[in-house]
């Protein structure tokens, strides 16, 4: 056998050759099975086999061994062993590959908005409860009204102070909005920068024409996150595939069933993706998983047991890779039996017992054939890779990244005026107009003075000696004529009967009350 088949990827040999179609690609699939059984090495195999069909591949690294599928392999007797025992020519060969990292490390950076993540992955991302991701929301819906782009952390920093700033405004006009609930998600925001996060959040934004790229010899390109780092933040992993798989639901066009996908998607560590999922995160995911498939695209979780997926999601993944479990515990017996239970049985084993014992580098297979249908499960010798099985070293990461063809297109963040710069020139402008108000109000009152009249100087004397005195007045006599005494009796009487009928007034319109 050749290493290569024209109607899909060949995974290995059972009673008969294995094969995942092509056709049958988008009903989307799952790897599982214990820590070093050979999921990764199968995913590899896969990978490479869709590559070599032309189909490209966005895979998770997270161990760092999948590195390896940008080197020629170099078989060892064990694996060549394998090969002969299967029948399997084997040549080889390395994938054309493009690395990639969020954290830019050991590949391309990936950046992509605020504004593109949105507030519900972003809240799941930040560990928000329900009152603080409805605040958030409420802030991007502020950022939106006001013209205000968020691209990056800082951005969204910055319009959560103007939104608490003016948290009784907005309050009115979206809802009750706390500072205390803001400061809350600042310091959220703060935990993820730690983590290294910020960089995931910016422009140059990935393009996911970058993703399905084809060499000129027209084999698919196998883009490999590294995420040896990056599992170290299992939210920010997760929101971030999970991100990914929704800007491919959302932005490619329909195909329906293609006779190759358009782009096969791996997704390592899956069970991540539904820890602690919210309902409305949840429903999103089934919902990407069921209608994505349409868009020509595979979806492959890869995991330790089928069961780390909830049955509404499992169910639409009809192409089935098992590699051996173990039982000891009660939670693993109910896993093993869940495992087994998902395959269409063969009347010539227990599928139980076969996941039991299963070797390295063997597995349990079921297919969807041409009619769309599952296989009997088969008991399967996995072939061994054309590529290397091992991770590459730094220097050929490093050389396989100087000839890459999105090399300089993301490796130098960009910084055009967002929502931070905007509110920085409006506090400016806020702050120049109130300088200039102030300015004309000193200026008014400095005119007032330079219209009154000057004060009345005393002169001197010629000879410039002292001050010379006005005239005195005549002084009044302290005697007060008969009328003068009447009036002033008069007066006084008066104003005493007006004080006490005020005060009559006042204190009878008290007691009234």
């Amino acid at each position: 056998m050749s290493d290569q088949d024209q109607t899909g990827v060949y995974l290995g040999q059972s009673t008969k050759a294995e094969t995942l179609l092509f056709r049958r690609t988008n009903r989307h699939g799952v790897v599982a099975g214990a820590t070093g059984t050979g999921k990764t090495v199968t995913l590899q195999i896969m990978a490479q086999g869709f590559a070599d069909a032309g189909v490209p591949v966005f895979a998770a690294d997270v161990k760092g061994d999948l590195s390896g599928i940008s080197q020629l392999g170099a078989p060892n007797d064990k694996l060549l062993a394998r090969a002969q025992q299967i029948g399997l020519e084997l040549i080889p060969e390395a994938a054309p590959t493009i690395f990639w990292d969020l954290f830019g490390r050991k590949g391309h950076p990936i950046r992509t908005t605020m504004s593109e993540v949105g507030p519900l992955l972003l809240a799941r991302m930040l560990e928000l409860n329900d009152v603080q991701e409805a605040v958030l929301s409420v802030t991007f819906r502020v950022a939106d009204d006001e013209g205000l782009l968020l691209l990056d952390i800082e951005d969204l920093r910055a319009v959560l102070a103007y939104v608490s700033e003016h948290a009784d405004e907005i309050g009115r006009r979206y809802g009750n909005v706390a500072p205390a609930t803001v400061a809350a998600i600042q310091r959220a925001l703060l935990q993820v920068e730690d983590q290294g996060g910020a960089g995931f959040f910016g422009e140059p934004a990935l393009q996911l024409s970058d993703l399905m790229r084809t060499t000129p010899e027209g084999k698919g390109v196998v883009s490999v996150l590294d995420a040896t780092t990056l599992i170290n933040s299992p939210r920010l992993y997760s929101t971030f595939l999970l991100w990914l798989m929704s800007e491919l639901f959302e932005q490619l066009p329909e195909v329906g069933d293609p006779d190759k996908p358009k782009l096969v998607f791996f997704f390592d560590e899956a069970h991540l993706l539904f820890r602690d999922t919210p309902k409305a995160l949840m429903e999103k995911v089934e919902q990407v998983v069921r209608l994505i498939r349409s868009k020509g695209v595979g979806i492959y979780f890869v995991t330790q047991n089928p069961a780390d997926i909830p049955d509404s999601v499992l169910a639409q993944l009809g192409n089935r890779i098992q590699h051996a479990l173990r039982a000891y515990t009660p939670s693993e017996q109910r896993g093993l039996r869940a495992a087994s239970d998902s395959f269409r049985p063969n009347p010539d084993f227990d599928t139980a017992t076969a996941i039991q014992e299963l070797g390295v580098g063997e597995a349990l297979v079921s297919t969807l054939d041409d009619k769309g249908a599952p296989t009997v499960v088969q008991k399967t010798l996995i072939r061994p890779p054309a590529s290397r099985l091992g991770p590459a070293t730094d220097v050929e990461r490093a050389a396989v990244m100087a000839a890459s063809p999105v090399r300089g297109i993301y490796d130098t963040p960009a910084n055009r005026e967002s929502a931070l710069e905007l509110l920085q020139r409006r506090a400016e402008a806020a702050v120049a107009q109130a300088d200039a108000r102030q300015a004309d109000e000193e200026r008014r009152e400095q005119a007032e003075q330079d219209r009154a009249p000057p004060a009345p100087r005393s002169r001197s004397t010629a000879a410039g000696g002292a001050r010379s005195r006005p005239p005195a007045a005549p002084r009044r006599s302290n005697r007060q004529s008969t009328a003068e005494a009447f009036g002033k009796s008069v007066a006084r009487s008066v104003g005493s009967q007006i004080g006490r009928a005020l005060v009559r007034g006042i204190l009878g319109s008290l007691t009234r009350r």
